[in-house]
């Protein structure tokens, strides 16, 4: 008996036209637009993707079935929906760490009285995936699914101090090192410099390099082939995380990490 065709098409890695579904391409530029801009009208996001009215209505109406978006009446105002979000988790799912992250975020957040946050590598960019908040009204805020340059981020700098040498240098080729204030390291010398500091104490320090007035803490997660797979951090206000804290701070952080590589199987280098 003639076995049936499993896993991948001949044409699996062909990108060309002919093997997209240029009505369903279409579909999720428009999901991904409403995700980012919210509460925009049909017309406004026709406008912004480039796409007919008619064209962006029956997408939204198509994913609006589906609970993939939402309108707001009165006013037609198109929002993210319960079911993207539903989706989206799957990804959280594939791993263990966001489930086995919880309770030392937690631990971490009320040891320290800041934000505490949870985050990985997607294409060359830090994509935060879970947060818990402090309770002071001045607070750093990340939604899940957040993206940032890795070279300004606390995480993103503790993934790349223990990154191959070759794939920093990839990530910087890709990416650049743009500036965000006054003391974004924006020349490879500065950052690499910085990173074998992070790579010496353990965590690394966000010194206002991304926002004005933020600091981060961060410290990374590793599998069981003491591969950096993901970061924990502590944002908050520098006015209360000053660099005189940042020794006591990172090694709550590095042990919150250290657990959270141990209970998912992984390993230090």
């Amino acid at each position: 008996m003639a076995q049936k065709p499993r896993g991948r098409p001949k044409a699996f890695h062909d990108k060309t036209d002919q093997n997209t579904v240029q009505a369903l391409d279409r579909g999720l530029q428009i999901l991904t637009h409403v995700a980012a801009h919210p509460g925009l009208t049909l017309s406004e996001i026709s406008e912004a993707t480039g796409e007919a009215v008619a064209t962006v209505f029956r997408a939204l109406i198509t994913l609006q079935g589906h609970g993939m978006v939402e309108v707001e009446e009165p006013g037609q105002f198109w929002h993210i929906g319960p079911g993207a979000f539903r989706t989206g988790t799957a990804f959280l799912r594939r791993t263990k760490v966001v489930e086995r992250a919880r309770q030392p975020m937690d631990q971490l957040m009320r040891d320290t009285g800041e934000t505490a946050n949870l985050g990985t590598e997607v294409k060359d960019e830090v994509v935060f995936l879970a947060q818990v908040e402090t309770h002071e009204s001045i607070r750093a805020f990340f939604a899940p699914g957040t993206k940032g340059p890795m070279h300004s981020s606390g995480i993103g700098k503790a993934l790349l101090a223990w990154y191959p040498e070759e794939k920093v240098q990839g990530i910087i080729a890709r990416q650049g090192l743009a500036k965000f204030t006054s003391l974004t390291l924006t020349s490879e010398h500065s950052l690499l410099r910085d990173l074998a500091r992070t790579r010496e104490r353990g965590f690394s320090i966000d010194d206002q390099e991304r926002a004005e007035g933020m600091r981060c803490v961060a410290a990374p997660i590793f599998n069981a082939h003491g591969e950096p797979v993901a970061g924990l951090s502590v944002s908050g206000p520098a006015f209360r995380m000053g660099l005189s804290d940042a020794t006591r701070i990172g090694g709550l952080v590095r042990a919150a990490a250290d657990r959270v590589t141990e209970a998912t199987g992984g390993m230090r280098p």
